[in-house]
């Protein structure tokens, strides 16, 4: 059975780890935008991307969001006229991370922007619990 009170809260409390995952592995391919191979023709660092699904929580009786998977991005590598480089091929070319930091900070961005909402519906659902307490104290 379900607690209408505390519903907002498991919904919020899962936003806010999956959101906090997402910023994870959107720092983690800002840290790496420029992670090369350690030589010619190896493979850079590869974009990690995250996947949600909703969920049924049974318990709250709401749907809630979790982290479905986790995996890397396909997309091809960039490639760099980097001739002194370590990892260059023998006509100076770097393979790159598929890594965009443009896309990256603005997925980063979101993802704090979608944290902070969950934040607030927290608070916001300790507030009315505390205000349906004190009124149930009041009349008891």
């Amino acid at each position: 059975m379900s607690d209408p009170l505390l519903a907002p809260l498991a919904v919020a409390a899962t936003g806010l780890q999956a959101q906090s995952e997402r910023m994870l592995v959107a720092a983690q391919n800002i840290a790496n935008a420029r992670s090369t191979g350690n030589a010619p023709g190896a493979d850079p660092y590869r974009r990690k991307v995250i996947s949600f699904a909703a969920e049924m929580d049974r318990q709250a009786g709401v749907q809630v969001v979790r982290v479905a998977g986790r995996g890397t991005d396909p997309s091809p590598f960039r490639v760099e006229y980097l001739p002194g480089h370590p990892a260059a091929d023998a006509n100076g070319f770097v393979k790159m991370p598929n890594v965009n930091t443009v896309v990256e900070m603005a997925d980063l961005r979101d993802a704090n922007r979608m944290y902070q909402a969950n934040l607030q519906v927290v608070r916001q659902a300790r507030e009315i619990i505390a205000m349906t307490l004190d009124l149930l104290r009041a009349n008891g």
